[in-house]
């Protein structure tokens, strides 16, 4: 576990984008499970997940999944996935989601 801490929004942003764009590259899980527990897909693991907390109640970040696929949520203990608009990234939606709070 590693923490960073930003002056501004957008620069914690950004480097949350840098840092799952490079995770992204770096994900190859294989297929998991067997006799024991159900099989998991790589789209079903999270290899990587960056989170941002804020001033207030700001809780949001990106899973990065194991095929390479990455999905923004919102929250902490009970995370909700923000759903993705046409052509939009998990990181332009992790924006849009939190400049919503903001």
């Amino acid at each position: 576990m590693r923490r960073a801490y930003f002056e501004t929004l957008d620069a914690a942003l950004v480097a949350i984008e840098r840092e799952g764009r490079e995770l992204e590259r770096g994900a190859d899980a294989r297929p998991v499970g067997g006799k024991l527990m159900r099989p998991l897909e790589p789209v079903q693991q999270v290899v990587a997940r960056l989170e941002l907390a804020g001033p207030g109640r700001l809780r949001a970040g990106v899973d990065v999944r194991g095929d390479g696929s990455s999905e923004a949520f919102t929250g902490r203990i009970r995370r909700r996935v923000v759903g993705q608009r046409r052509r939009e990234s998990a990181y332009e939606a992790l924006r849009r989601a939190v400049g919503e709070r903001a």
